[in-house]
């Protein structure tokens, strides 16, 4: 009977104390910038190379005044959305989390454009614990540090000691992004 009531009141105690744990754990967070190659064409025929910068004026370079498109008096309402990604395992993580170390992490997380459809990061995340979690992220795009849309993101269910890719949609292309953060902000 006194073993009984030792192992409830331990479960009982147990359940009570791990919201607070894990309220005080660490999370992961990244912020990335697009990349910064200037996109160019050489032309098979004359063995001209066409950036931004020169075409349309015969090889001539193209006043600021007269480019079609200036990224950073761009406008636009705020976009916000809400998206489920899914969790794709691609190997395994240390099951080690606890106060020092967050439950997810984060790693290798790149922004680019996907040509004629949107912007997208893709990220790597570290499922650190022995139970299998449901991450939630929280990732802003920017253009020169204004924002441009805000999403966030209910991820799909992580294996314990799995590690999984997973792509976060952002804008339209249509919309100059510059730079995108990201971080956990569940479990």
């Amino acid at each position: 009977m006194n073993r009984s009531l030792v192992a409830v009141s331990l479960c009982l105690v147990s359940v009570t104390l791990a919201p607070a744990v894990r309220a005080q754990a660490v999370k992961s967070s990244a912020e990335v910038a697009a990349t910064s190659g200037v996109p160019e064409f050489r032309d098979p025929t004359t063995g001209m190379v066409w950036t931004p910068e020169n075409v349309g004026q015969g090889g001539k370079p193209i006043l600021p005044e007269d480019h079609a498109f200036d990224p950073a008096s761009q406008s636009g309402a705020l976009q916000l959305v809400l998206q489920k990604a899914i969790a794709k395992p691609v190997g395994s993580a240390p099951a080690s989390s606890g106060t020092a170390m967050p439950v997810i992490t984060m790693e290798s997380t790149m922004l680019r454009a996907v040509p004629g459809q949107r912007w997208q990061v893709v990220t790597y995340l570290n499922n650190n614990s022995r139970q299998a979690v449901e991450p939630v992220l929280e990732c802003r795009f920017t253009n020169h540090g204004e924002p441009v849309a805000g999403t966030k993101v209910m991820v799909s269910r992580i294996g314990p000691g799995v590690r999984a890719g997973i792509a976060v949609m952002g804008p339209r292309v249509n919309y100059f992004v510059d730079k995108a953060s990201c971080q956990v902000t569940s479990p």
